[in-house]
């Protein structure tokens, strides 16, 4: 199950999962409001791109005729697909980030590596800078950047944090977290030296 709040209207939310919908739901009504279509089993994760007019959707999609189908951008208001030739290697992408002040975002790959993505259309992927290190190994790991944009950190099925460089996709930091497989990372809004983990297990951890 994954979740998306609409950022002009944060009583609208996109909902997906063990379908092969994305539904925009209000939660004034309790209604949904937009249906959203794929050929596809199952979302991994929902990310609205920059003013909410179109978000990215990725699935598990992954055979030789369907990668194309690995992530989607769609229209928010028309519900009609924008685009479905984003990502192109076979793997999986359990979790998306947006920058918070250029127009890209990053996808978490199966394939042990974050990769890069203009969040305008057509999202071109950029070959020439991967965020790898760390390992994903088929869990649901997460990423974000900080509040600045200048830092992208990980978590990672070894149960270590990986922070790299936005520009340059250099290794900043490795820090060992947990015993389990690091699941989440969250930098502070405010206090850049500030990171909460969580692990497989549930435990939460702050580290300053």
């Amino acid at each position: 199950m994954c979740l998306a709040v609409q950022p002009n209207d944060p009583e609208v939310f996109l909902c997906g999962g063990y379908s092969a919908e994305v539904k925009a739901w209000d939660a004034r009504t309790c209604k949904v409001e937009r249906v959203y279509r794929a050929r596809i089993q199952q979302t991994l994760a929902i990310l609205f791109l920059t003013g909410g007019r179109e978000f990215v959707t990725s699935s598990d999609s992954v055979s030789r005729d369907s990668a194309e189908r690995t992530l989607i951008a769609w229209d928010f208001q028309t519900t009609a697909k924008v685009s479905n030739q984003i990502y192109h290697e076979r793997y999986t992408c359990p979790s998306l980030a947006l920058h918070p002040q250029q127009d890209s975002f990053v996808a978490q790959s199966n394939g042990n590596y974050m990769a890069l993505f203009s969040a305008q259309r057509p999202y071109r992927m950029n070959k020439r800078r991967r965020y790898e290190g760390h390992k994903v190994e088929g869990y649901a790991v997460r990423c974000g950047f900080s509040p600045d944009g200048s830092i992208l950190a990980t978590g990672s099925s070894t149960g270590s944090v990986h922070f790299y460089d936005q520009q340059s996709a250099r290794t900043l930091h490795t820090l060992l977290a947990h015993q389990q497989a690091c699941m989440c990372v969250s930098l502070h809004p405010v206090m850049p030296a500030v990171v909460a983990t969580c692990d497989w297990g549930g435990e939460i951890r702050i580290w300053q």
